[in-house]
């Protein structure tokens, strides 16, 4: 039976990401509910498919009311539901494991394998999400099962900020996170040596006598300079795992988009290559995460056994959602409540601005580079065509006097083509990287509401804490360890706003001095060339 689901917001796709674009409304099939990440992909009524964000959309099911009457006449009732199309029915659970570091594909592998690294089999990521995020609605004959809006996997296991706002926590081993006051307030204890890895050498594999295809990258950490072999979906998992682990505390941007069709294009391939460089790189930088078990274990795994037995580990963790703030350990004094508030506010708003000013950075960017490969492209060639024709009519006086003209005006017109030809490449040189980093950014601010939320839910709780007082529903003794434990809150947020600003001025610092850079050479080539040209003319 075909799963059907109406469209709750318009989204737009975005050029080349194999998207498709609905209106609020609209009822799509679902043609695959496994693609994972917060993606599904869905056919519209003219046959056009495409992904489509999960959360905009609602899944259709059915409601099967069986009315159980009593033989003595009283009539008595029981209902009960059965989902038939709910995806947290079917689910596939079986495990998913990486590729070996010799290339090749361990068998274990084989344990949770589907058709492809981008989710075109019934088994994958999007079971969990569906099985969390279902909540059914009684009230007539038909009812709907809302996908996952859970963009927080832990807050299953920790529904609320008060399940460690009201406890005591004293980090201790390996796991304690500290907080220092450094130059610029708050910040985490960063390792000695700043972690790196290099993700290259993308090799097409096949299983199951080539029925099944995937791209394995080959990581290798700055740590060991030994590599180890992933496919797109172990990246899949490793962000499943460091966004149930850390997101209450820390913005865990999304992996390059899931890609249905063109996976082993060449093209495609490198841009994936590069963009799961760049997140690797931010991972890496990233004191908290980069020391991680779960991303050690990521970059570092020696064998089989040593996969299995930290993927098990890592699954069970019990320290997610808002539990991890009872790891983290401030060696400061305890901050005001009031003074929490503040901070949350100008932190909020900063990354509001910051993240309307990138949208907009980006359009321009889109905009500028659809000039450079069209319409521009297109108008300096029309102008060196219209050179080199009024040289072919000059030709055609026979004046005795004219060649030196007509050569001069040919070149010029060959001048003006090959700077069109400069002025669509140029996009590639320079533009290619500021909009990339420009995208990580996006990706990475569209984080942060969810994870301020958190803080201001835990702010909201604290208000409350006078009135439960009163109440007698706390004692005083657990509002001031309510008090304490926001504190340590807010010290995570300042610790990462820190960490946010210091990778942001360096970042965009590099990126708009290599803009420059390239922008200048990108005039002075056209301008030697304008000057190479102006010199065949005679002056007169």
């Amino acid at each position: 039976m075909a799963v059907k689901a109406q469209v709750l917001y318009d989204f737009t796709a975005e050029p080349g990401n194999n998207e498709l674009t609905v209106q609020e409304g609209e009822i799509l099939t679902l043609t695959n509910q496994s693609i994972g990440s917060g993606w599904v992909e869905a056919r519209n009524s003219r046959g056009n498919v495409g992904l489509v964000p999960e959360d905009y959309i609602e899944v259709k099911t059915i409601l099967i009311i069986s009315f159980v009457f009593a033989i003595n006449g009283n009539e008595a009732w029981t209902a009960t539901t059965w989902s038939n199309n709910n995806p947290a029915n079917n689910l596939n659970h079986a495990e998913q494991e990486p590729a070996g570091n010799n290339g090749s594909v361990y068998s274990f592998d084989e344990e949770w394998d589907d058709d492809s690294d981008d989710g075109k089999s019934t088994g994958g990521y999007g079971g969990s999400q569906a099985e969390e995020g279902g909540t059914m609605q009684r009230g007539g004959a038909h009812s709907t099962m809302k996908l996952s809006l859970n963009k927080f996997p832990g807050f299953s296991k920790t529904p609320n900020p008060e399940v460690y706002l009201l406890t005591k926590h004293i980090s201790k081993g390996d796991d304690r996170l500290p907080i220092y006051m450094g130059e610029v307030g708050p910040v985490w204890l960063y390792p000695q040596i700043q972690l790196d890895c290099v993700v290259a050498d993308p090799k097409k594999g096949s299983k199951m006598y080539g029925l099944k295809s995937y791209i394995e990258y080959q990581i290798t950490p700055n740590t060991t300079n030994r590599p180890v072999n992933h496919r797109y979906k172990h990246f899949d998992w490793l962000y499943e795992r460091l966004v149930e682990k850390f997101a209450c505390a820390l913005p865990i941007p999304c992996l390059p988009d899931k890609q249905v069709t063109g996976r082993f294009e060449e093209e495609f391939i490198k841009m994936r290559m590069e963009r799961l460089q760049g997140w690797m790189s931010r991972m890496c930088r990233h004191p908290v995460i980069s020391n991680s078990d779960v991303f050690q274990l990521f970059l570092n795994y020696r064998d089989e056994k040593e996969w299995k037995l930290g993927k098990r580990k890592a699954e069970k963790d019990e320290i997610v959602g808002v539990k991890i703030f009872s790891n983290i350990d401030p060696e400061l004094p305890e901050l005001d409540p009031a003074q929490v508030e503040q901070k949350y506010e100008m932190y909020s708003q900063f990354t509001r601005s910051m993240d309307n000013s990138v949208k907009e950075l980006l359009a321009v960017g889109h905009l500028h580079w659809k000039r450079c490969t069209g319409p521009l492209q297109k108008e300096y060639r029309q102008i060196g065509k219209a050179f080199q024709n009024l040289s072919s009519v000059f030709n055609t006086s026979a004046y005795p006097r004219e060649y030196t003209l007509k050569e001069a005006l040919t070149a010029t017109g060959k001048t003006y083509e090959e700077i069109a030809e400069i002025v669509a490449g140029q996009p590639k040189k320079d533009l290619h990287f500021l909009m990339e980093t420009n995208h990580e950014y996006k990706g990475l601010l569209g984080c942060f509401p969810d994870t301020i939320a958190v803080h201001k839910a835990a702010i909201d709780k604290v208000k409350e804490a006078d009135h439960l007082v009163v109440m007698n529903k706390i004692s005083q003794q657990d509002k001031l360890i309510m008090e304490k434990n926001l504190s340590t809150m807010s010290y995570a947020l300042q610790a990462e706003m820190n960490h946010f600003h210091s990778n942001r001025i360096y970042d965009y610092n590099r990126l708009v001095q290599f803009y420059l850079e390239e922008q200048v050479k990108f005039y002075e080539t056209i301008a030697e060339k304008l000057k190479k040209a102006l010199g065949q003319y005679t002056t007169m």
